[in-house]
Formats: C-alpha cells, sequence, structure tokens
C-alpha cells in the first residue's frame, strides 16, 4: 500500500511545475541557512537536528546542495505533522505579533515567513500535496485553509522556534543524502529522494 501511494504520489499531473521549483528553492535556501550556523545549531526549541548536519551541508558546493534539495518534497519542518499544535496557532492568527515572541535572526525569518506564505498557498490545493510535500496533518491543512494570507507575518517569530529539518531523527536519510550530493552521484541521489518519498507515505498512513 505504502508503494502505491508513492507511485500514485510521483506522477500525480496536479502538482504544477512552478509548486514543484518553488519548493526546490525552499529547500536550496534551507540548506544554505543550515550550512551557515554555527555546530551544532537548532533553530528547532527542542533541539532537534540531525548530528552533524551543520558540518555536512557545510562542506558542500551550491551546485552540490541545488542537486540535494532537487527534491518533490520540503528538506525542513515546522511541525506541520501537528494539527493540534496548528488548530490553535490558526485560530488565534490576527492576534499575533512579532513583538509576542522572540525575534529570529533576519535570515532564519525571512526563511520561516516564505515558507508559511508556501504552506497556505499548497494548503489551499484539493489534491494530496501538503500532506506529502510538507508532511502537513489534515487538520494543520484545514487550519492553513481558513486563515487569510494577512495573518501569516505575526507568526514568523514564534514559528521560527519550530524550524528543523525534516526527518531529524533519521540520520540515514540525511547521511545518505548529503554524500550523493558531495558526490554528485545522480543515481544515488535518485534513490536517496525515492527513499524521502517513503518516509512522507509512512508518516502519511501512520
Amino acid at each position: 500500500m505504502q508503494h502505491a501511494v508513492v507511485s500514485s504520489w510521483a506522477g500525480e499531473s496536479p502538482l504544477r511545475a512552478e509548486t514543484l521549483e518553488s519548493l526546490r528553492d525552499l529547500n536550496h535556501r534551507f540548506l544554505d541557512l543550515t550550512g551557515t550556523r554555527p555546530a551544532g545549531w537548532s533553530a528547532s526549541g527542542n533541539g532537534a537536528l540531525v548530528p552533524d548536519l551543520v558540518g555536512r551541508v557545510a562542506q558542500l558546493s551550491q551546485g552540490q546542495r541545488a542537486a540535494a534539495a532537487n527534491c518533490p518534497y520540503a528538506l525542513f519542518d515546522l511541525r506541520f505533522q501537528d494539527g493540534v499544535y496548528w488548530r490553535l496557532r490558526l485560530r488565534d492568527a490576527d492576534r499575533w505579533r512579532v513583538a509576542d515572541g522572540p525575534v529570529p535572526d533576519p535570515d532564519t525569518g525571512n526563511f520561516v515567513r516564505l515558507a508559511l506564505f508556501y504552506a497556505w498557498h499548497v494548503a489551499a490545493s484539493a489534491t494530496l500535496a501538503p500532506q506529502l510535500l510538507l508532511g502537513m496533518n489534515n487538520e494543520t491543512v484545514a487550519g492553513f485553509r481558513r486563515v487569510s494570507l494577512s495573518s501569516l507575518p505575526g507568526l514568523v517569530a514564534t514559528e521560527a522556534l519550530n524550524l528543523t529539518a525534516r526527518w531529524s531523527n533519521c540520520d540515514a536519510y540525511w547521511s545518505a543524502l548529503t554524500a550523493a550530493a558531495s558526490r554528485a552521484d545522480g543515481a544515488e541521489l535518485r534513490r536517496v529522494q525515492l527513499y524521502g518519498l517513503q518516509l512522507a507515505a509512512a508518516a502519511r498512513l501512520s
């Protein structure tokens, strides 16, 4: 069943080219952000980050990062799988202001702003895109669909604390992705990307 979900999504026609292109750009930005952080950095309040991810990404060239970023799913996460959290956050989104939370560094803040706008846009889709592209829980999707675009900037400061690598508990995935990118091994990169699709599908079915 998991294989069927992966196969059907990989060939899903409603995913427009610009949607995937924007996601790959966000992935690249996330890798650039990760590669410039201090060793052991995590923007996530719970400290969840793949061991030595900063060092691995920092060693990649821009071309290698672009290759690693060329995935049909997000390499970053903002607790999108936590539907209860997002239901509460988005229910009162208009009440939040930047001053209500810690101010992130400019690079992190800019990335999170773009990621939230992208999430809002993708959530408007009637396909499985938000669940598989971003790992959104169905409740998270519904929450994003209910809020206006103008509500999102006020969430940036606090949501920056939740930014982390997707599948941050799966060192095997990140080790394989960065290793394949560093060797410019296209075939291996495709295999790792399929692995990511399987992780996304497994989370969707769990």
